[in-house]
């Protein structure tokens, strides 16, 4: 069976990548937008990129007020600096929160409306030329068709989809992350292996999207423990930004599956970091759809030296839980009362989760057939 492999149309890669873009944004347009974070403000890296436009004699102007992740009040507030500064092509700094938000704002400068009204909906109006250049290794938005943005009048973490929302280049220097504190190389690391693993045991899967995944996995498991233990580690960062640029690449065409629909929730709510949510669900969720294809899943363990090439596909893929269970005790995940959510709470706004889970698709894509009674159960499980 035919199908399409999606991935941006140009990636720069490695130390100095920045430097090489240059040429790509003189013929994106005439003014840039920069989004981008205080943070980035702060270690000077948003500085580093005004003076390299500058230089080349590109006009910028700078949104840097990406304070946690997106919301669409983020988004209007970046699109009126975009209209008001006759901006025309768009370059994320960032993190994840960073880049969803440059694609947001390029999907309605275009578009038109609000970013609520795309939810459920592809987004098919052609963006403005986008830049992505992540500065942490996790959630692969340099490489996809998505992008995460809270609905706050609703509560809701929107999943909104369209090929247009792949950036035309991606910038991966990995002299970005060394910065990265380890609470959130743990949480973006772990969204990385999460989008990796979900990519691969998907219903979507093919044999170009298991390609990346597999490398991916590889790459995030070796390296992952070095990088959250030892951040100026220059091998463990450089690894790590691939395996992060890969799982993106992998999950843009295989899709996402259980752990992403349930963790979206949990985010809206009560305000988790999405790749900590994701840790935080990922061996409960995986343990319980395992049965739904034994074989992906020993794959996975197979192909990190977890098990054996003769251990039979159920025997290996319940060491898979061991690996998971391990990278998440290395880098020091909370339990959901660890992190401080209340149980009562959380019991009572569980109903709207499981809703919110399924509807947003993701959990259709799982290997194994799930009900709101399943996803009930998996929510349970994580008090236990």
């Amino acid at each position: 069976m035919a199908f399409d492999f999606l991935v941006p149309p140009r990636i720069i890669v490695g130390e100095g990548a920045l430097n090489e873009a240059v040429p790509v944004w003189k013929a994106s347009g005439t003014r840039a937008l920069i989004v981008t974070d205080p943070s980035m403000v702060q270690l000077g890296h948003a500085a580093m990129l005004e003076e390299l436009l500058h230089k080349a004699g590109i006009p910028s102007s700078t949104f840097a007020d990406i304070t946690g992740e997106p919301t669409d009040k983020m988004v209007e507030a970046g699109l009126q600096v975009w209209r008001r500064d006759g901006c025309d092509f768009l370059i994320g700094l960032g993190g994840g929160s960073a880049l969803d938000t440059m694609k947001a704002i390029g999907a309605l400068a275009t578009g038109g409306g609000s970013i609520a009204d795309y939810m459920g909906r592809p987004i098919t109006a052609p963006t403005p030329p986008m830049t992505a250049i992540p500065t942490t290794a996790g959630t692969g938005s340099e490489a996809t068709q998505f992008t995460i943005i809270n609905d706050t009048k609703k509560d809701v973490k929107m999943l909104l989809k369209g090929t247009v929302l792949i950036p035309q280049l991606a910038v991966v220097d990995p002299r970005f992350t060394l910065s990265v504190p380890p609470k959130i190389t743990a949480s973006t690391g772990l969204d990385a292996f999460t989008h990796a693993a979900e990519a691969y045991t998907s219903r979507r899967a093919n044999s170009l999207s298991d390609t990346f995944a597999l490398s991916a996995i590889k790459r995030i498991v070796k390296y992952l423990p070095t990088a959250y233990q030892n951040g100026s580690d220059v091998k463990a960062r450089e690894e790590m930004a691939i395996g992060a640029l890969e799982a993106g690449i992998a999950f843009n065409n295989a899709s996402v599956t259980v752990v992403h629909g349930m963790s979206r929730p949990i985010g809206a709510l009560f305000h988790v970091p999405h790749g900590t949510s994701n840790a935080m669900l990922d061996e409960a969720c995986f343990a319980y759809v395992l049965d739904g294809n034994y074989k992906k899943f020993g794959d996975l363990a197979r192909a990190v030296g977890a098990a054996r090439p003769e251990d039979e596909d159920e025997a290996a893929a319940r060491k898979f839980l061991d690996v998971v269970r391990s990278l998440c005790e290395t880098c020091h995940i909370p339990t959901l009362a660890e992190y401080g959510i209340d149980k009562e709470q959380f019991f009572a706004r569980m109903d709207k989760m499981a809703d919110d889970a399924l509807e947003s698709g993701s959990p259709a894509n799982t290997a194994k057939e799930l009900t709101k009674a399943d996803i009930l159960a998996i929510y349970h499980s994580l008090w236990e």
